[in-house]
């Protein structure tokens, strides 16, 4: 089943939302907001996103700036701050089985699912 990490408001996540219930496909909605994503959990997106931690990382949030930003993180910290803070995370996220992509561009997303 496709899911998308879903922030209601984003516009693309909105507009990635739209498209995905207009596709008749099943899917799940993940209100990554409400329910942040484990450590487990990001490091397994991270991987079907073929992505490293800091490339998931919305580097203009608030949080990022004035906690994050020019300090030397490991991954794991990286990871960690996206757990404890998931505004941080980039969206949407679309995952299909062992893949996923960031739903921005919904030319990608419509081939992707």
């Amino acid at each position: 089943m496709i899911q998308i990490y879903h922030n209601q408001r984003c516009g693309k996540s909105r507009n990635c939302l739209l498209l995905l219930e207009e596709s008749d496909k099943e899917f799940e909605i993940i209100n990554y907001l409400n329910t942040p994503p484990t450590i487990a959990e990001l490091t397994v997106l991270l991987k079907k996103l073929n992505f490293s931690p800091i490339e998931l990382v919305r580097q203009k949030e608030k949080i990022w700036i004035e906690n994050y930003k020019g300090k030397t993180l490991t991954d794991n910290q990286i990871i960690q701050a996206m757990s404890e803070n998931p505004i941080l995370i980039e969206r949407p996220i679309i995952v299909k089985d062992s893949e996923a992509i960031i739903g921005r561009d919904l030319n990608k997303v419509t081939p992707f699912i």
